[in-house]
């Protein structure tokens, strides 16, 4: 299937895909997978669709006071206990 080249839709995706923290594919798959579910093939559905989720999205987000990118530094930082750790071969 050919891509979508709608700016607008592009937009909203993009905006998805940073609000996720995923790319930009993963969140206009997460769109085609939402508008195959529901069994619409029409730009301006899947536009509504895209908008919805990332209503979702932004208000998950605004519940969660953490972000996702947020949590996923906090899991990265070392403690000082394992400062210094390393994995022999």
């Amino acid at each position: 299937m050919a891509p979508i080249e709608d700016h607008v839709y592009l937009k909203i995706c993009a905006e998805l895909a940073n609000c996720l923290s995923i790319s930009i594919a993963s969140a206009r798959r997460k769109v085609d997978l939402a508008s195959a579910r529901e069994g619409v093939r029409a730009l301006e559905a899947r536009k509504a669709i895209a908008q919805r989720l990332l209503d979702i999205a932004r208000s998950n987000d605004l519940k969660n006071e953490e972000t996702s990118a947020a949590k996923f530094d906090q899991l990265l930082e070392a403690l000082a206990e394992d400062d210094n750790f390393m994995i022999e071969d």
